[in-house]
């Protein structure tokens, strides 16, 4: 295993860090302030990562692309308004991952343009690096951090909006139609199964695609990642250049 492999995991880790704990912790935030202090008695309402991590889910998202964190307990009863207080206590941590995604890409620009001599550079979601000593590792690391935290955040966003139990999306779907509705209890039925057909069907994929040229394009989950750096991404890039030029 090379210097880069060896950073480029660590990176991963610390990335994946930096992406779930402020998403839980936006869900607790949320639901406080919408009345349920549920989250905030199990002492949720922190930025500690011991708190809100589960180390399965944390070591699968840094290594394989795909994990979970502990989710905050919430107690819808307890809001003040049971649909409003839903619907934000759901979007919440996905609007969060937004937030951290856009001011992650600025500090990804500024720091390899400027700090580090373009260390590392992104051409078509293909990550390139200079490294060739100890300063270059160091901004090949830094600069990596920040677009992993980037990119992680925004595949976090668009992965938790599908509406397939038990992601925010379904819970953002849920708060909005009425409590009995055959696609939302085909949903919460059969959510957790579609979900784990469209990981194992992406991890397959990403097997086959060593030996079949074309196996890539069966990665349905795949398409929804590439869609959520380039398209979903794209206004996060588009402000920052803009910004860059004043």
């Amino acid at each position: 295993m090379s210097v880069v492999d060896i950073l480029s995991y660590l990176a991963g880790f610390i990335a994946v860090i930096f992406v779930l704990v402020p998403h839980e912790l936006g869900h607790a935030f949320a639901a406080y302030k919408c009345g349920d202090g549920t989250a905030k008695a199990m002492g949720r309402l922190t930025f500690n990562p011991l708190k809100h991590l589960d180390p399965v889910g944390f070591i699968c998202c840094a290594l394989v692309g795909f994990g979970w964190a502990r989710p905050v307990p919430v107690n819808p009863s307890n809001f003040k308004n049971y649909r409003k207080g839903m619907l934000i206590t759901s979007a919440a941590g996905v609007v969060v991952n937004y937030i951290i995604a856009f001011f992650a890409f600025m500090l990804f620009a500024l720091l390899s343009h400027f700090a580090f001599d373009d260390a590392v550079t992104i051409t078509d979601g293909v990550i390139y690096y200079r490294a060739y000593d100890s300063l270059g590792y160091a901004g090949f690391f830094i600069c990596l951090v920040f677009y992993l935290i980037y990119s992680y955040s925004l595949c976090v966003f668009v992965f938790n909006l599908l509406p397939l139990y038990p992601l925010d999306g379904f819970k953002v779907l849920e708060s909005c139609t009425r409590p009995v509705n055959p696609v939302t209890r085909f949903l919460r039925d059969y959510g957790q199964m579609i979900l784990i057909v469209l990981i194992a069907e992406s991890f397959i994929c990403g097997i086959l695609a060593n030996y079949v040229g074309w196996a890539h394009y069966c990665d349905i989950l795949g398409y929804i990642m590439r869609f959520a750096t380039e398209i979903v991404g794209y206004p996060v890039q588009a402000a920052w250049r803009w910004i860059f030029t004043l």
